[in-house]
């Protein structure tokens, strides 16, 4: 529940309060530049056959072999991070905040509005792939042994580790992974309805058999695949959430009523109204409240009213000054939340707070929060503050988008962008032998472009530029994904 806001007890709560509340007072950004960068990082993180319009010359064709082992094509995809995995859990919720950031701001891409949706399909060609033997009951969510991986340091062209193929099934099942699954799925058929009718019906109905069969076998992948998927994306949060989530993207997608009535009997039982203020590919509970919200502004949903009040107070929660321990704030104005990579709640909560921003200014109403008010443009200047601290206003002046500005990170913990390309080193770079570049103090020699690193993770906002500070300086898609939406809109409201 928000709380009515503190009184300001020292100096700092006041100066953060007026930083983050008044507009940013930056020289101003190149948003469309830094759109352009967000996407082109997605190209960095392609597995399988490359197309020929590839624009990250320095990658080629990996993985392409993925899936022989289980007899099933599981070419394509995203590796997650700087590793050469492809887990599905946060490769699934990339792909639906990307199509939630095409569905919401397309209309101020421009001509990124091609690669957006090239990303998206990147995603969902893979997903499609993964789901095929839904039918007999399986889900394929993960390719590569993480131990085996996380023991070399090497190109993805030149794997040579375990490409072991996990599953989840009837027996051993995963409604978080499959869950997620299905939300982009759902996601993507809308962002395709118009432009491909028959991609689009596809994506639609692989989503309804996927969510199915997520409900029907409830469980956390956690517990069926522990030792494949912890600690590396372990399901801490259970997988409740993920089956509102999914149930949230069909109703959208389909309008069918009975994802409306599965809402509203499974609110209580799959607690929509718990952790309302976290957001990300583990946590679904404040992008439930807010998706589900937009219908009830719009005066078509009032059966959902409970979920715009969770909504309401996870905008009342995240502004400065307010007392809540989940959502602190660093010296310099960034979203802070205890863990690792902390970007990713940045870009995920910002992202929550421009879509609520918009769907508000459509009702022309606003947020009350004890004695303040949450008007839409407080939350513009909120979501905008963030990504104005990413993209360089910071107490370091450095950018955190790899490839943007004048002042960015160096050393990224990637394997692919700090070892030598094959054209600049055709022999074989073996698993040991990549460990000089991992330890070198060198920048790395191939530009991540557009890649966002995880950032400070202190209160501190500092930045070690530094490989193996893997917390701070590894991009993951799930910082970058909502953070396409952001800059869309950026790049046309400045």
């Amino acid at each position: 529940m928000a709380r009515s806001i503190l009184s300001s007890v020292t100096t700092f709560r006041v100066l953060t309060v007026v930083l983050l509340l008044l507009p940013s007072i930056s020289a101003g950004h190149d948003y469309h530049d830094a759109l352009r960068k967000s996407i082109l990082f997605f190209e960095g993180q392609r597995s399988g056959k490359l197309p020929s319009d590839q624009r990250l010359r320095w990658r080629r064709d990996s993985g392409m072999h993925d899936g022989a082992t289980a007899g099933v094509d599981l070419t394509g995809g995203y590796y997650d991070a700087g590793d050469n995995i492809k887990f599905g859990f946060p490769m699934a919720f990339t792909t639906t905040m990307l199509s939630w950031s095409v569905i919401d701001f397309e209309k101020v891409m421009g001509p990124e509005l091609g690669n957006a949706l090239k990303s998206v399909r990147w995603g969902t060609d893979y997903l499609l792939k993964a789901t095929s033997k839904i039918g007999s009951g399986v889900v394929f969510v993960q390719v590569g042994d993480p131990l085996s991986d996380h023991n070399c340091w090497e190109r993805p062209e030149d794997m040579d580790t375990l490409r072991t193929v996990f599953k989840i099934d009837g027996s051993h099942p995963g409604s978080d992974v499959a869950g997620e699954t299905a939300a982009a799925l759902a996601a993507a058929s809308i962002v395709f309805r118009s432009r491909d009718p028959a991609y689009s019906k596809k994506l639609l109905n692989r989503a309804v058999t996927v969510f199915d069969f997520a409900d029907r076998h409830r469980g956390a992948y956690s517990n069926s695949l522990h030792r494949a998927v912890c600690p590396f994306y372990c399901d801490v949060n259970g997988y409740q959430d993920e089956l509102l989530w999914a149930a949230a993207w069909l109703h959208k997608a389909s309008r069918r009523r009975l994802y409306r009535e599965y809402i509203i009997r499974n609110e209580v039982v799959l607690r929509a109204g718990d952790t309302i203020n976290e957001f990300g590919w583990d946590n679904k509970h404040a992008g439930i409240n807010v998706l589900i919200s937009k219908e009830v502004l719009m005066g078509r949903a009032n059966y959902f009213s409970s979920f715009k009040q969770n909504a309401d107070e996870f905008i009342c929660s995240t502004l400065p000054g307010f007392s809540h321990p989940q959502v602190q704030y660093s010296p310099g104005g960034l979203i802070f939340k205890a863990g690792g990579s902390n970007m990713q709640h940045v870009t995920s909560l910002s992202f929550l707070l421009l879509a609520y921003s918009n769907y508000l200014s459509h009702a022309n109403k606003a947020v009350p929060c004890g004695d303040t008010t949450a008007t839409p443009a407080l939350l513009k200047r909120l979501a905008k503050r963030q990504v104005d601290y990413i993209l360089g206003d910071n107490p370091l002046g450095m950018s955190y988008m790899v490839g943007y500005g004048a002042h960015y990170p160096q050393r990224v913990h990637h394997r692919g962008s700090s070892i030598p390309s094959v054209s600049a080193h055709p022999a074989r770079i073996g698993c040991k032998a990549g460990s000089q570049y991992f330890f070198s103090p060198n920048p790395n020699p191939n530009v991540l472009v557009g890649a966002v690193v995880g950032g400070p993770t202190n209160t501190t906002d500092s930045f070690p530029d530094s490989r193996p500070f893997f917390q701070q300086s590894e991009p993951t898609t799930y910082i970058n994904a909502p953070l396409v939406g952001l800059l869309a809109f950026f790049s046309a409201h400045p």
